[in-house]
């Protein structure tokens, strides 16, 4: 079998008017993609939803319990509505999970900022990731978007432009995501929970669209994907025509 580690040069189109042509399929397949992969618009509004119901609550009735549950019950309304029309569920899952931690947090310790805390550090942490690994040569972004993308790590070894642009895109990822929670924490430790709230929804979308568009703009530039998938099916076909002729 082909080694997915083995060094090739990916095939370029050639120059001329199928050039733009392909160029163009490059950048629809990989918007479609990225897309897909964070969730599209329905799963931006999913992610969104319940933070912006606790922000809504807590700053008419000051009520950090009611707050809480509210998103909570939200989130979980959320997962059962997309189980119910049989869709896909691992951006809800994904985004329950962050809100149920966020409800023990703000139950747990009785304040606002409770809620917020647990998605603050993991979005730092995110942050730290997604720069280290651009600069150790192992970039986050190519990790979780190759099998999007069906190249798997393919691209490590296989498809150095594809290396270069996920270490660009994870970069970006990383600086967009530390400057946006080096301005929220330290309204985290001296500012109103309730300015906190609001500033966190309104940093919400404009970092997360900065970052997929960067991510999209270096990709599209990029060598297409090896589809290491089709490979594998076509040895394993080629495996068992061969065996099949032997045996006959």
């Amino acid at each position: 079998m082909t080694s997915l580690d083995r060094p090739t040069t990916p095939e370029q189109p050639p120059g001329g008017p199928g050039a733009a042509g392909a160029d163009a399929d490059q950048k629809a397949v990989t918007q479609a993609a990225l897309f897909d992969a964070f969730g599209g618009i329905r799963g931006t509004v999913e992610t969104m939803l319940p933070g912006l119901l606790f922000v809504m609550i807590y700053t008419i009735n000051k009520n950090v319990t009611m707050s809480a549950i509210a998103a909570g019950a939200v989130a979980v309304l959320l997962v059962i509505v997309r189980l119910v029309r049989k869709d896909t569920v691992k951006h809800a899952f994904s985004g329950v999970f962050g809100v149920g931690v966020g409800v023990a947090f703000a139950l747990f310790t009785g304040t606002a900022k409770g809620f917020y805390l647990p998605g603050m550090i993991y979005g730092a942490g995110l942050g730290v990731a997604f720069t280290v690994s651009a600069l150790l040569g192992f970039p986050l972004l190519g990790v979780i978007l190759g099998p999007v993308f069906r190249e798997n790590l393919s691209w490590r070894t296989r498809n150095p432009g594809r290396k270069k642009a996920y270490t660009k895109a994870s970069l970006a990822w990383g600086l967009i995501f530390l400057a946006k929670y080096a301005i929220l924490f330290p309204l985290y430790w001296w500012g109103d929970a309730t300015q906190l709230g609001w500033l966190l929804i309104a940093l919400k979308l404009p970092p997360m669209v900065l970052a997929v568009y960067f991510t999209w703009l270096f990709l599209a530039k990029a060598p297409p994907p090896i589809d290491v998938i089709a490979e594998y099916e076509a040895e394993e076909a080629a495996e068992k025509a061969a065996k099949a002729a032997r045996d006959a």
